[in-house]
């Protein structure tokens, strides 16, 4: 049972990082908000009953979103965190309880306002004029996205009050209204361009415009609704209640839907009320947000890892209606992972028009028991993507048929492949593949993989698009002809040509181990590869392996050997691999000097700060190299902090815990010491 619980939490990981990245990174959400709650409070159910799996990158211990590296990095000067969320009553009882528990009072006034549905923004100015502007990222650092935050014409330049802090974080939403929302589409369609989805992503992507004379076409609106940093801490109200106050008299629009209450009845009146007239708003909201209003209190209740103890968002129930399955199609995602999609006949839901809905997987289907032609409910959960709720059983046809996965890929026509412990059916042809390429050809360049220095995510997409590349093994056969000839190359710029072949021919010179994770296949990260390459010494005998050598090697089980074995059958990826090879990319595993006498042999070293030479990956390598172990976390069981400069916490920690604390030079030593 335990192994079965372990392998749906790591598939739970796996699945909530995809969508983080497609919700934050990409302003284009795969799932609905109320599927990606049930899916993270799944992910906190299995954490609770095995707290000891927990790792520092779970999504319950960070705020989830990701950088765009095309923005400056900005570190905020506090923490931008999430809220966690109340889907029924019951949570917010208990949420009420809690706050009362934690504070040791009977009675606590809360501040009610609106949840919007737009992108989280971080506003700092110093000594009342404007600075900069900031996008909530990963909670800790964001993107600079102040040029474009200036065309926004609700964001004041200059604070209006007098009673200006010196240094102030104004923490707020950047939307899209419902009547700029339709007069942007209208004007795409004029112009012969995509339409938005919804205000959510026409905010989201016309805030990150590398243009920002395009974001000032696209009106945005703005409200104010917390804070971060302020200096001096005395120009911090008493209440919550009293800095949104405050906001109106610096020139910030606000929310005028908001309330004080002091009970758990008057949170869910509030709740209620707003429902009754959500769809008269001129925006979108997808729930209303309730905190202590006291800061007091706040400062009482504290922190999670990922959110506040003293707020709590209570999200919407999502609208339906019923509407007939015309087809049920499958669509290939980029990793791999096969999703039936119904066609719908068209049908508003919420004010949108709803044509297609997610299925999730084949075993969702037969679960609901969904056939073409039948009269399904469908919702969309969180106003994003819409799904099938069930099944209108009295309206079915004696005709339609059970729902059956093909066995083909839609597109490649390889296997259809489900590893036991799995929902989700992959295509197999993970090099070969058109659907997966992009995503192949990108892993298999990236830094610690074959590290092809200066074939970015964007000159992949178009050498595929005009069919340069096809698979990995079609990079070591580009030669200057070919890129003087593609359209990202000019007469002018022979030296980018020049460093690309460079880079190409200069990856061949790696180690089995980055080879091996380079193929992309499944359940095989860093750390399998490694002993993979150590178990195996080439390439071409991974090639021949079985299922009963593969589960002798170091952590690699049934599900990991059988996603090697399956990978390995498929003969588009055999051949991309024996090309490889021809190419004469297939270096041998060094033989390794007993290790067990060298003084970093078993120890655990965490590494923090910034080294004077080394980089952080050459710096694992060498610990690995000598037989260590490089852990993320600090805790009495580290025997050595490895710390550079700008070293923080974890220098505070390993000090208080009497760890010893190397530096770069005496980690060199002793590696150079055997």
């Amino acid at each position: 049972m335990s192994n079965t619980a372990k392998i749906r939490y790591e598939y739970l990981l796996e699945q909530i990082k995809l969508h983080d990245l497609a919700y934050y990174k990409f302003d284009n959400p795969t799932i609905s908000d109320y599927e990606y709650d049930e899916l993270y409070r799944e992910l906190i159910n299995i954490e609770k009953s095995h707290p000891d799996w927990i790792l520092s990158d779970s999504p319950s211990q960070k705020v989830s979103g990701e950088n765009n590296a095309t923005f400056t990095a900005v570190e905020h000067l506090s923490p931008m965190l999430s809220l966690n969320n109340g889907l029924n009553s019951l949570d917010i009882e208990s949420f009420d309880r809690r706050c009362k528990e934690g504070s040791n009072l009977t009675e606590i006034e809360y501040c009610c306002e609106l949840k919007f549905d737009g992108l989280a923004i971080s506003l700092l100015y110093e000594n009342g004029f404007f600075v900069r502007a900031a996008t909530r990222g990963d909670g800790l650092v964001g993107e600079n996205v102040t040029n474009n935050v200036l065309t926004i014409s609700s964001i004041p330049r200059e604070l209006k009050t007098t009673n200006r802090p010196t240094r102030v974080e104004i923490r707020g939403e950047v939307f899209m209204s419902h009547q700029d929302f339709k007069d942007l589409n209208d004007r795409q369609e004029r112009l012969g361009l995509k339409k938005f989805a919804n205000p959510r992503n026409a905010a989201a992507g016309s805030l990150r415009q590398l243009d920002h004379h395009i974001t000032a076409q696209r009106k945005l609106s703005f409200f104010a609704y917390g804070v971060g940093d302020i200096v001096p801490e005395s120009k911090r109200p008493r209440t919550h209640m009293e800095l949104l106050n405050q906001f109106e008299e610096m020139g910030f629009d606000i929310c005028t839907e908001k309330a004080v209450v002091n009970s758990y009845i008057g949170l869910i009146d509030f709740y209620e009320r707003i429902g009754r007239k959500r769809n008269l708003l001129p925006y979108d909201i997808d729930g209303v947000v309730y905190k202590v209003n006291d800061y007091k209190v706040q400062n009482k209740l504290g922190f999670l890892s990922r959110a506040p103890r003293f707020a709590i968002a209570h999200k919407f129930p999502p609208a339906e209606e019923i509407t007939r399955v015309l087809a049920i199609e499958l669509q290939v995602g980029r990793t791999g992972a096969i999703t039936p999609v119904a066609r719908l006949e068209p049908v508003i839901v919420g004010g949108v028009t709803v044509t297609n809905a997610t299925l999730h997987n084949e075993s969702e289907i037969l679960r609901k028991d969904i056939r073409v032609t039948d009269q399904v409910i469908v919702r969309r959960a969180g106003d994003v993507i819409p799904e099938v709720l069930s099944v209108v059983m009295a309206s079915r046809s004696i005709s339609a048929e059970l729902f059956r996965m093909p066995n083909l890929c839609p597109i490649c026509h390889s296997q259809i492949i489900k590893l036991d412990g799995e929902v989700i059916a992959r295509c197999s042809g993970g090099l070969f593949c058109p659907a997966q390429r992009k995503q192949a050809i990108m892993h298999f360049a990236s830094r610690k993989a074959m590290n092809i220095e200066g074939l970015g995510e964007k000159l992949i997409e178009q050498m595929i698009d005009t069919h340069l590349i096809n698979t990995p093994a079609d990079l070591y056969r580009l030669g200057f002809k070919e890129l003087m000839e593609f359209d990202r190359m000019d007469s002018k710029d022979k030296k980018l040509a020049s460093n690309l072949l460079s880079a190409i021919e200069n990856s061949k010179k790696t180690t089995l181990a980055k080879l091996i994770f380079s193929l992309g296949i499944r359940h095989v990260g860093e750390t399998t590869a490694k002993d993979l390459a150590k178990r195996f010494k080439s390439l071409s005998a991974l090639l021949e392996v079985n299922f009963e050598t593969l589960i002798q090697v170091k952590d690699v089980g049934p599900v990991v050997a059988n996603s090697i074995l399956i990978f390995m059958s498929q003969s588009h990826n055999r051949e991309v691999i024996n090309q490889l090879i021809s190419m004469g990319i297939d270096p041998l595993v060094d033989i390794v000097d007993d290790l067990t006498e060298h003084p970093l042999f078993g120890k655990t070293i965490v590494i923090t700060g910034t080294l004077p030479t080394l980089s952080r990956d050459q710096a694992i390598s060498l610990i690995e190299g000598s037989g260590g172990i490089v852990s993320g976390s600090i805790s009495k069981k580290t025997n050595y902090l490895l710390a550079g400069d700008s070293a923080g916490s974890k220098l505070e920690k390993a000090i208080s815990l009497t760890i010893t604390i190397l530096s770069e030079s005496e980690l060199l030593r002793m590696i150079e010491s055997k």
